[in-house]
């Protein structure tokens, strides 16, 4: 009964029941006395007397509540999310036994109980790492090798999503679009030209050769796709006259295979460890969403519970108005840094498409939103994308009575910023993306193993933050993202 209440509230919810029923049963034995006196005079007196009691009733439970509440539930709050960090966050230090003192034994069981987790999960990674590490260091070399290799390659799956790409491929694409795992290729190149000749391979069951002209018709490609079989997809292969490429043997092979195994499913419905998230961070002139401009957009991907290495979005934007000096004195994009720098028309339909079929993630979304959304309409865009905040996370996992500041969620997280990269976009939006890989894990060990499931949990901290999903989300918005 009332499971689905936080510990806190429950709590507060008993001592108004211990209140209210100590009340009644003190006007109920006042309204016994004053008909036994059978003495209309002593109702004037009797009425005082229980008003009186009343609130020193509701007085004393309220003191009491606030004691249980400081001393006992905010307590057992802190420590029930310390265990889950070490558990589940790969948070190592130790539990800090005074935030429980008023708990008995149970912060120096908890404590040891994490410590003993620590020194177990130490020595199997340990184990795990040095089986692993041959295996590891073949796969750099295969990936360098492949990397190098003169021959532009993607792997897509049977929805035409972008499984693996080499070096020269990222090159090739990054002439139209950012390059990015599980996105469509034809985000890159034209649909419909591109379309029938997967027909064309799909009907004869070989490979075929075909010119397809870029998304942007900007340039023609000569490709070549192979069936890799039944319903397994194909590979991409760009014919390196067509391509111009400059080999960037810096950047690694991209790919997670798993992508090709993902069953198609509604997206509020899907394992959080599942999902393709958007994690980015704006630079403005000011604090004034509905006057103040962008100056910066960062922003990175986390696909399948990992943050994926190289596919960053990162452009300084023209606010088309001198920035203040003491905004650029915490951001340090100064107004000589942002000439000749995109318009935030074409900067945010640029993040617009990078953050395609992704949930949007941020911290304080609203107020990076607002700024996003007020240019919609002249970007040619629309902002319908699944969002979670990261401050409303942070208060799912480790209650209200904690900040959750950036870097109150950092320090607890024990994640590292830099003091070069922060106040810089991508360098906080790195920062939002590193703390979501971590709390993933904590939210599905809570239960909340779904995209929907971890809204509906959000929502209940909304004197926190506005939640920006739309409150049906069990269709409309989300089924038209899920076909854009």
């Amino acid at each position: 009964m009332l499971t689905h209440l936080s510990l806190r509230l429950r709590i507060f919810l008993f001592f108004c029941l211990l209140g209210f029923g100590a009340i009644a049963v003190s006007f109920g034995s006042l309204w016994l006395s004053y008909q036994r006196a059978d003495d209309p005079a002593l109702l004037d007196p009797f009425l005082f007397a229980g008003l009186l009691g009343a609130f020193a009733i509701l007085g004393l439970c309220a003191g009491i509540w606030l004691m249980f509440d400081e001393n006992v539930a905010k307590p057992i709050e802190v420590l029930a999310s310390e265990m889950r960090l070490r558990a589940h966050g790969g948070v190592s230090r130790g539990i800090d036994a005074k935030t429980a003192r008023y708990l008995g034994d149970l912060a120096p069981a908890a404590a040891g109980l994490a410590g003993q987790l620590g020194e177990t999960t130490l020595a199997s990674a340990k184990g795990i790492a040095e089986q692993t590490a041959r295996l590891e260091g073949e796969k750099q070399r295969l990936t360098a090798l492949l990397s190098e290799i003169p021959v532009a390659t993607v792997m897509l799956g049977p929805d035409h999503r972008i499984v693996l790409y080499d070096a020269q491929a990222a090159a090739v694409l990054a002439q139209i679009a950012h390059p990015r795992l599980n996105a469509r290729i034809t985000d890159y190149l034209h649909r419909t030209a591109l379309e029938a000749a997967h027909g064309q391979m799909i009907k004869i069951g070989k490979e075929v050769q075909a010119e397809v002209p870029g998304r942007d018709m900007n340039q023609t490609y000569t490709l070549r796709l192979k069936p890799l079989g039944q319903g397994e997809g194909y590979i991409l292969i760009f014919d390196a006259a067509t391509t111009a490429m400059t080999p960037e043997t810096e950047r690694p092979l991209v790919y997670d295979f798993d992508l090709l195994d993902q069953p198609l499913q509604e997206i509020g419905d899907r394992p959080l460890s599942e999902l393709c998230f958007t994690v980015f961070d704006t630079e403005t002139t000011g604090l004034l969403p509905h006057k103040d401009e962008i100056v910066q957009i960062g922003a990175l991907r986390v696909l399948n519970g990992r943050l994926v290495e190289g596919e960053a979005f990162d452009t300084l934007v023209d606010p088309e108005r001198p920035i203040p000096e003491a905004s650029t004195l915490v951001h340090g994009v100064s107004n000589a840094m942002v000439q000749g720098a995109p318009k935030i028309t074409q900067a945010a339909a640029e993040f617009h498409l990078f953050a395609t079929d992704a949930v949007i993630v941020a911290h304080n979304a609203p107020f990076d939103m607002a700024f996003l959304r007020r240019h919609a309409k002249a970007s040619g865009v629309a902002w319908d994308h699944p969002i979670l905040d990261t401050v409303l996370l942070s208060a799912v996992l480790f209650g209200d009575s904690v900040p959750h500041t950036l870097d109150a969620l950092c320090d607890r997280l024990d994640i590292t910023i830099p003091p070069a990269l922060r106040h810089t976009a991508l360098g906080d939006a790195h920062a939002t993306a590193c703390a979501l890989v971590q709390m993933i894990p904590m939210l599905q060990a809570r239960g909340f193993g779904s995209l929907r499931a971890v809204i509906e949990q959000t929502r209940r901290h909304g004197r926190l933050l506005e939640d920006l999903n739309p409150v049906d989300n069990h269709g409309g918005t989300w089924q038209a993202f899920e076909k854009t």
